[in-house]
Formats: C-alpha cells, sequence, structure tokens
C-alpha cells in the first residue's frame, strides 16, 4: 500500500492511498487512527468490519473510527485501488455533530451528493493542486455525517458468489455506463433473471443497479467537468443521460449546484463548497 499525504492541517489530512493488493495476497488486520472517510475513486475491495462485510466499489466511502478494527479483501476484486481518505481530529468530528454512530457505519455505497465532491478532490489530485482539498474535505464530511445517520447499514446476507457476481456487475455497468442499460441487460451479463439479479446486487452492495449506473454517470461527468471544457451538453450526453435537463436536474440535486457552477469550483471558486457547508449545518 503505497500512501502519500497531501496535505496536513490541524483539523484535517488528505492521504492518497493506491493499493496493489490481488485475490492471492494474505490479508491483515489493521486499526483506525483517526476519525475518516477515505472516498473510493477506482478499482473495489471488500472492507470487514464491525462484525460485517461492505463491498466498496468506485464511489463508495469507507467510514472510520478511531481505534476501530478492519481488513481489507480482494477475493473477488482485480487489483489496483486507489482511494482518497480524509482524516479528521476528534475536535472537527465533534464539532460536525451527528449522533457519534456516523462514523461507526464502516461502509457507504455510492451516494450522488458524495460522488461529486470525491470526483472535485480526484480532479485536485490529479492536477497536483492541493489547494481547497482542506474545504473539500470538510464539506465532504458534513454531507457524509448526515448521510450515514439516516443509512444505518444492515447485515447482509449475500453468498460469497452473490458478491462476487454484484462486484463484477458493478465493473460492467461502470464501464457500460455510457450506453442505454436496462435491468434486463445487467441481469443478462451476470447470467440471472431480471429479478434475482436486482435482489442480489442490492442486497451485496446497498443499492440498486439503476442506482448504481446513474451515480456512475455522475461520477463521471464531474470527472469531465472537472478536467475538460467540452459544453455541458455533450458532456451530459457522452456519460449517457438522454438529454441536458434530465442531467442538470439530477446533477443540481446531487452536487447543489448546475454544472457550470460545479465546473467553476473544480477551477478554484469555493462558493459550492461553502453553500454545502452551509447547506449540511
Amino acid at each position: 500500500m503505497a500512501a502519500v499525504t497531501l496535505m496536513q492541517t490541524e483539523s484535517i489530512a488528505v492521504i492518497d492511498y493506491r493499493c496493489t493488493a490481488s485475490p492471492g495476497d494474505r490479508p491483515f488486520v489493521e486499526s483506525h487512527a483517526a476519525f475518516s472517510a477515505s472516498y473510493v475513486r477506482k478499482g473495489s475491495f471488500a472492507c470487514h468490519a464491525r462484525g460485517q462485510v461492505f463491498e466498496l466499489v468506485a464511489g463508495s466511502v469507507m467510514v472510520g473510527h478511531p481505534g476501530d478494527e478492519y481488513l481489507c479483501t480482494h477475493d473477488h476484486h482485480v487489483c489496483g485501488d486507489e482511494c482518497t481518505s480524509f482524516q479528521f481530529s476528534p475536535a472537527f468530528a465533534e464539532a460536525l455533530g451527528g449522533d457519534g454512530l456516523s462514523w461507526k457505519t464502516g461502509g457507504i455505497a455510492p451516494q450522488a451528493e458524495l460522488v461529486v465532491l470525491g470526483e472535485l478532490a480526484t480532479s485536485a489530485i490529479n492536477a497536483e493542486d492541493n489547494r481547497g482539498l482542506d474545504e473539500i474535505g470538510m464539506a465532504f464530511a458534513a454531507r457524509l455525517v448526515g448521510l450515514a445517520g439516516a443509512k444505518q447499514p444492515r447485515p447482509s446476507a449475500a453468498t460469497a458468489q452473490d458478491r462476487r457476481r454484484a462486484i463484477e456487475s458493478a465493473h460492467w455497468i461502470d464501464d457500460h455506463a455510457h450506453e442505454q442499460i436496462a435491468l434486463d441487460d445487467s441481469a443478462r451479463q451476470a447470467g440471472l433473471s431480471p429479478f434475482h439479479f436486482l435482489r442480489t446486487f442490492s442486497g451485496a452492495l446497498g443499492l440498486t443497479p439503476h442506482q448504481h449506473l446513474v451515480r456512475s454517470r455522475l461520477r463521471h461527468a464531474a470527472r469531465l467537468l472537472a478536467d475538460e471544457d467540452r459544453p455541458v451538453t455533450e458532456v451530459a450526453l457522452d456519460v449517457g443521460f438522454s438529454d441536458l435537463s434530465n442531467f442538470v436536474r439530477t446533477f443540481r440535486r446531487a452536487a447543489g449546484v448546475s454544472p457550470g457552477q460545479f465546473r467553476r469550483a473544480a477551477k478554484g471558486d469555493r462558493k459550492i463548497l461553502q453553500a454545502r457547508l452551509a447547506t449540511a449545518a
């Protein structure tokens, strides 16, 4: 595991993690050193924490509480996952409020509100511009606390085979998100009936195939908006949205701002983060 600290203040540290573990490597128990939210920007892995197994794909978040032990495995995953980890001081975590359980959720499936902020951070990292990463991390944490409090994880009864199929399907959906994918298409790829596929996917990953598809499109769109200057309409169509109005409406609901405003945020205008923090307060 390669770890690079990108920035650190009294309240927050931002660490870039790149893991090359493969299914044949022996896992080992680790312990969270801080309150943390690690955004999975590439790849996938399983996190065993607090008596549960969380299958984390791109866009998911691994949540850490100081002192909690966890184990990461790659039994059903390709190697090469990458994470942006936001780690917070106890004082900052306390200032965010919440019921305290928010930092003990272990893992959260991809959420539209977190995906756009995670990709904003990814763009800054790729551009080697760490200015504002602390603000992005704080906005990310503020939104995570609200989401985690409302989405307490439920124990999964998914079998190992179900988890493998769900992970493979999630990667397939990511790769084909720009296409018009129906439930039947995803189920056929997995070799299951649509009903069985829906139950398998949702039970293993904590969201439906359609939710994963929309959030994958938002993730790709946020990256394009941050990194390129293509027209918003072109971005919307390229990532799989059928029309501009649907894309703008969906993106605004997730980010709290329009695609154009998000692009300006990626270029240094941090008003989006101020609005995010104000909304979460």
